[in-house]
């Protein structure tokens, strides 16, 4: 799906999270099936050449993008043009992403490690994935010209969101998704309008493409590869199902030109969803009370904890989100 931006203002902070949901024990029938089903998922989408259109919408909101994408060994390369808002072009090489903003005439050079390409689906190739998700097949359909199979994907907890999935038959890839609320409500939607599949798409070309900054401000945001422990945080009870994936000291704001605090961003994956916490300095001018936002599939959650302001962010239910940022600690 396609991240939503955090918003600047926040609705009013609601209650405390709901207590942790036992979770029910998987049968090895029920782990087989799952990652059967996602391990088709992820393969079709690194393996798949294909040109097409993608819609999601979110209540009254909608955006387009048109999307190429070419693999080549274990070569990924995509091209992702906003047809929506304002002109953005994104290439991803791998772990190489350039992002140009025609308006600005600046352009983002990044290194970044993909937790799932476009549209992604599956997070990591955990097998623990079955401790909380089961799978349930719902027929077939056709969406934008090709047969699907429908797929959905069921929390056995309160902690996470579920996803109603169309893969196509042939080889799995995802041309639809939705992602559903605790009531199986459809919070977000993302699919194919159009799709060409194995076409003819150059990756060659689609580098040419990506180095092409003539007229453009280059900038280069600096992600450093860290620890949470290293920058001196942990979180004291951890939520079930979601592991740390990765912790990054990111650029250095005003707020934070001191050495050591810089904000941090600490990524975590049940293996479908993520979620980021990210920590800064606080600052009375930018920083109000904690708060709360929904946007669709997306919510984030922040809070003031000490000296720093915390902000988590994730297509989770936000009980989930507050579990995160009321188990963060300063390590002393």
């Amino acid at each position: 799906m396609i991240a939503m931006l955090l918003a600047m203002n926040y609705v009013a902070a609601q209650g405390d999270p709901l207590a942790t949901v036992p979770v029910p024990a998987t049968t090895a029938a029920e782990s087989r099936s799952i990652d059967d089903w996602l391990t088709r998922m992820h393969e079709a989408s690194k393996s798949r050449a294909y040109i097409g259109t993608f819609v999601v919408s979110s209540g009254e909101a909608m955006s387009s993008a048109k999307i190429w994408h070419v693999c080549e060994g274990n070569q990924q390369m995509e091209r992702v043009e906003t047809l929506t808002g304002p002109p953005r072009s994104i290439f991803r090489h791998n772990d190489q992403v350039v992002t140009f903003l025609p308006d600005q005439k600046v352009v983002r050079r990044e290194k970044r490690e993909s937790l799932g390409l476009f549209p992604g689906v599956l997070q990591s190739t955990d097998r623990r994935i079955a401790d909380f998700y089961k799978v349930r097949l719902e027929g077939a359909e056709r969406v934008a010209g090709v047969d699907a199979d429908i797929v959905v994907l069921v929390p056995k907890d309160k902690l996470r969101f579920g996803y109603r999935i169309w893969t196509e038959q042939k080889n799995g890839l995802v041309v639809k998704l939705q992602t559903l609320d605790t009531d199986g409500q459809v919070l977000e939607q993302a699919a194919f309008s159009e799709l060409q599949l194995d076409a003819p798409v150059k990756m060659d070309k689609l580098l040419q493409m990506m180095g092409k900054a003539d007229g453009y401000r280059v900038e280069k945001p600096v992600l450093v590869k860290t620890t949470a422990g290293a920058q001196g945080w942990v979180l004291k009870t951890p939520v079930p199902g979601f592991k740390p994936v990765s912790c990054y000291k990111r650029p250095a704001t005003p707020a934070s030109a001191m050495a050591g605090q810089e904000p941090m961003q600490w990524i975590f994956s049940d293996g479908l969803a993520s979620v980021s916490i990210f920590v800064e300095p606080f600052d009375p001018q930018r920083h109000g009370k904690a708060s709360s936002l929904s946007m669709g599939a997306t919510q984030a959650a922040t809070r003031q904890l000490d000296a720093y302001w915390v902000t988590v962010m994730g297509e989770v239910p936000l009980t989930t989100l507050r579990l995160f940022a009321n188990g963060l600690e300063r390590r002393k």
